[in-house]
């Protein structure tokens, strides 16, 4: 449980990695998060991963379970590509009764990062949806604590991927924030997710800019203006490039954040499809990023 003392000693920790020089013109890897093709690949998945790779992208982000394939078998299927495969996401039952159990299964395929998609707590989905309350923010942010902490203790690392529902607020802050609070920077990273921050009608330029240690992933997303701002997890998806984001000041400030990497993916419905959204994304994000 998290008391005062420690929220104030987090809060220190918390500022100290915040503060400090920005890393100017980091090197940033272009991949994609393979949700985005994932029901191309339910039909022909080898021939959709040559698809990707023909686009021209290198890096995957998945599951470590996929398509009804375990993880040795997808590591397989990866490396054969050439990709490179070292973050998944997590979430649910895998992350809050088998943690320990998936930080093992990950290490042995290679995986360098865990990064948690979706909150933990509350359970349930429609108590989250309508408005949890600020302890089950507390007591996510204390659960990813403890599984940073099983992940560096395996050489690993561990982040947490935002929807628009981390922007509601509670007593004028939003939940967003409280879990930036109460993580500890040495454990939890956050991996943004640009086009849901936008959708939640907040500045990922702020965010980044304000707190350049805690970003070190982000997803590359879009989305027009329609239902635009909510906090309930809705968005129309665009073309990276023809929609809301102003993809370069959000560049540039990913560029002087600890970003390292950049997870390419396209939120349904799909227009023309998800592999020629990609496709015309890549095309408009080669060169800027």
């Amino acid at each position: 449980m998290t008391t005062r003392r420690n929220f104030l000693a987090g809060a220190a920790a918390f500022a100290a990695a915040s503060g400090g020089p920005a890393w100017a013109n980091q090197k940033i890897q272009l991949g994609i998060q393979l949700y985005t093709v994932r029901d191309d690949l339910a039909k022909d998945f080898e021939g959709t991963l040559k698809k990707v790779h023909d686009i021209g992208l290198r890096v995957v982000q998945s599951n470590l379970v996929m398509n009804g394939r375990q993880a040795p078998e997808l590591r397989k299927n990866y490396d054969s590509f050439g990709f490179t495969w070292d973050s998944i996401h997590a979430s649910g039952p895998a992350l809050r009764d088998t943690a320990q159990a998936t930080v093992d299964q990950s290490r042995a395929v290679g995986i360098k990062n865990i990064t948690c998609s979706f909150p933990l707590y509350p359970t349930d989905r429609a108590i989250l949806m309508a408005g949890a309350p600020l302890d089950d923010w507390k007591r996510n942010a204390d659960t990813f604590n403890k599984i940073g902490a099983l992940c560096k203790a395996a050489g690993m690392t561990f982040a947490f991927h935002n929807h628009s529902i981390e922007f509601k607020t509670i007593e004028g802050t939003p939940v967003y924030d409280t879990l930036l609070a109460y993580t500890d920077p040495s454990l939890v990273s956050m991996e943004m997710d640009i086009g849901w921050v936008r959708a939640g009608g907040a500045d990922p330029v702020f965010y980044l800019t304000k707190y350049p240690k805690r970003f070190t992933a982000v997803h590359i997303k879009d989305l027009t203006s329609e239902s635009i701002p909510n906090t309930n997890n809705k968005m129309n998806s665009a073309i990276i490039g023809t929609g809301l984001v102003d993809w370069k000041a959000t560049l540039a400030a990913a560029r002087k954040a600890a970003v390292s990497r950049a997870y390419l993916e396209i939120e349904e419905p799909y227009n023309p499809s998800p592999l020629g959204m990609v496709e015309a994304s890549f095309k408009y994000l080669k060169g800027k990023i």
